[in-house]
């Protein structure tokens, strides 16, 4: 069984991967706490998987003596929202928690980013277990530490660094997650090959069958791989203090825009980020960044795999724009994207505010395959301006 480790000295923590792996849940939670005896627990999940997955984690706690209350999300990103953080608090106060209690996430990245913020400030911050049950939790939203809930006007807005005690993923629950979930999930996992691993973006166009067919063997190497891929970045930028942690972010500034604009829960996650991929990569090559070719890769791999790489729907540039300036990179008002150089590299680049309706772009940080050939070298901040310029409504609103 692979286990991640994700190394943040005193907040470090393991990644637990297997198949069955549900009903060992209240034992890790021992294990990864330093209990000797079991506490009060809260389990939030969603009203899909109360009386599924939950059920499983939940009679386990029980079966082990916790003091153990229930919490059930409406299903949807409208569940990530202060009004439902506030029911959470309600059911903590019910326990009643106190700073020992455990919160244990199970489900997808909604559950996982609520609960995460309510374990993060209730009682300025008790600890929490991370239990993903779709893909795009499993690869991404469950590992790092970031938790959330959304403002109307921006996904992800009001927040905080929560890291937790440990993530149990069992890839068992992927074989009843509905397929547009699974292929959201899909293009997280992409995006760690285009901006980390060269190799691991080979290996996905290499498996597209037993991607399509949930192979079990291609399923846990592809989450191992980017959950140890996610950790070395977060291990160097664990607070997004530096900007290497931001090359995550990879396609996010387009997505979060259209995710907003669509009405949070209209685009799944990650069939907008597949959009924001392209769009991001179009950019880069009209900005001399890269050659068309990177950019056809990702769009064969993305459709093949049977996500979008178009927005459905277009529109207006000034609300596009708007959206974007509310993304957590900005700056002064001055956006940033992470833009590909070449597979399994990418830059975080930095704009001049717009003139004249051009947007002109810098690194500001490098982050990929150094000149040593393996991650993690080559961190660090670039002051080289690039003399290209491009036109904003190029990039936002015609061929990409």
């Amino acid at each position: 069984m692979p286990t991640v480790h994700v190394s943040l000295a005193h907040r470090s923590y393991d990644i637990a991967i297997g198949h069955g792996l549900l009903a060992e849940t209240s034992a890790r939670c021992l294990e990864w706490c330093g209990l000797d005896a079991p506490g009060s627990a809260l389990v939030v999940t969603d009203a899909n998987l109360a009386d599924s997955h939950a059920a499983t984690v939940a009679a386990g706690f029980e079966a082990d003596g916790w003091l153990m209350n229930r919490h059930v999300l409406e299903p949807g990103e409208p569940s990530k929202s202060l009004a439902a953080a506030e029911s959470m608090f309600d059911s903590l106060v019910a326990l009643p928690a106190d700073r020992g209690t455990l919160v244990v996430a199970v489900g997808g990245g909604v559950v996982g980013d609520a609960a995460g913020f309510v374990a993060a400030t209730y009682a300025r911050g008790i600890r929490f277990v991370q239990v993903p049950t779709t893909l795009l939790a499993q690869v991404d939203s469950s590992v790092g530490g970031k938790v959330a809930v959304n403002h109307p006007r921006a996904k992800n807005l009001i927040g905080a660094f929560h890291q937790p005690a440990g993530v149990l993923i069992d890839t068992a629950t992927l074989e009843t997650l509905p397929e547009r979930d699974y292929r959201s999930g899909l293009a997280e996992v992409i995006k760690y090959g285009v901006i980390l691993d060269a190799e691991f973006f080979d290996y996905l166009e290499q498996h597209v069958e037993g991607l399509d067919g949930r192979d079990r063997e291609v399923l846990a190497h592809i989450i191992a791989r980017s959950c140890e891929l996610k950790a070395e970045v977060v291990e160097q930028d664990e607070r997004e203090t530096t900007g290497v942690r931001a090359v995550l972010n990879y396609g996010h500034t387009f997505a979060h825009a259209y995710e907003a604009l669509a009405g949070y829960g209209e685009l799944l996650h990650g069939e907008a980020v597949a959009i924001g991929m392209i769009q991001a990569s179009r950019l880069a090559e009209q900005l001399g960044r890269i050659d068309s070719a990177t950019t056809d890769r990702q769009v064969r791999l993305l459709e093949q795999l049977g996500l979008p790489v178009s927005p459905p729907t277009e529109h207006d540039t000034g609300d596009i724009l708007a959206r974007m300036r509310l993304d957590k990179k900005t700056t002064g008002g001055r956006l940033r994207f992470v833009l590909p150089s070449r597979m399994g590299h990418v830059e975080l680049v930095d704009d001049v505010p717009e003139e004249g309706g051009k947007l002109a772009a810098k690194t500001i940080v490098k982050v990929g395959a150094g000149a040593k050939g393996h991650f993690g070298t080559g961190f660090g901040i670039s002051a080289s301006d690039l003399s290209k310029t491009v036109e904003i409504r190029f990039w936002i609103k015609t061929d990409i």
